[in-house]
């Protein structure tokens, strides 16, 4: 559960993408809880909170990604807690998508996540311990037209997770995944009225989730040890029946 730990020591996180949206509503909880938390940015340029360390990084860029966890490290010690966030969209139909549409969405929202969750896991089989979050997406789960590239990208975060799960075994380390729907974020900002009220007519909330909503299944996992290879989706009901 979110709130300072008193008694415990306070844990490394590391959140890709925590710049903004879900990943820094995600990064200002465990801040909030105590943690020593490191941030990814790019483009957008790091966040203005002094309780998180921003480190620059594409995770595309395996080298980039080496620098940012040895800076996260130097100030923080070994990374237990990692939530790979970061992720893109590019979305058109398959009959107008190029060949670098689909890969560069894929290389950051899938093989992204497999540079971090590789990197990561050198200070957790070290210490022992460690927590692997990998933000996901509903479009994963049911498909999205128009977003062939982001979807298959998403899903393949399901069966990354569920394979290192299997390769980790008794270890105290987990991965889980946890696949947002419709949430308060600049990339929902971007669809237009029609898109998302069609969304919203498929969610029995009515609503869409706040960021904070998304942290919460977030801080979940980080806390359930034998919760393995687990897919929460945070929709609203809007996956009800696939």
């Amino acid at each position: 559960m979110a709130g300072t730990r008193e008694q415990e020591a306070a844990r490394s996180v590391f959140v890709t993408g925590g710049n903004r949206g879900i990943g820094l509503a995600i990064a200002r909880r465990f801040a909030a809880a105590g943690d020593r938390v490191a941030v990814t940015y790019r483009g957008d340029g790091p966040p203005a909170d002094a309780n998180l360390l921003a480190v620059r990084c594409d995770v595309t860029d395996a080298g980039q990604v080496e620098q940012a966890f040895k800076e996260a490290e130097a100030a923080h010690g070994p990374v237990t807690v990692l939530v790979a966030n970061a992720g893109i969209t590019l979305d058109r139909l398959l009959l107008r998508m190029s060949e670098e549409d689909f890969t560069s969405v894929v290389d950051t929202n899938l093989t992204g996540a497999f540079r971090v969750a590789r990197r990561a896991m050198r200070g957790m089989l070290g210490q022992g311990h460690g927590r692997i979050v990998l933000i996901s997406s509903t479009a994963a789960l049911h498909g999205a037209a128009g977003q062939t590239n982001y979807a298959a990208a998403k899903a393949g975060l399901v069966g990354f997770a569920r394979s290192l799960t299997h390769e980790l075994g008794p270890r105290d380390i987990t991965c889980n995944v946890v696949a947002p729907g419709l949430t308060e974020t600049d990339m929902s900002h971007a669809l237009t009225d029609e898109q998302r009220q069609r969304l919203l007519d498929l969610t029995p909330a009515g609503r869409p989730a706040h960021p904070d909503e998304v942290a919460d299944a977030v801080v979940f996992l980080v806390g359930a040890g034998y919760v393995r290879g687990a897919v929460i989706p945070v929709d609203g009901g809007a996956g009800l029946g696939h």
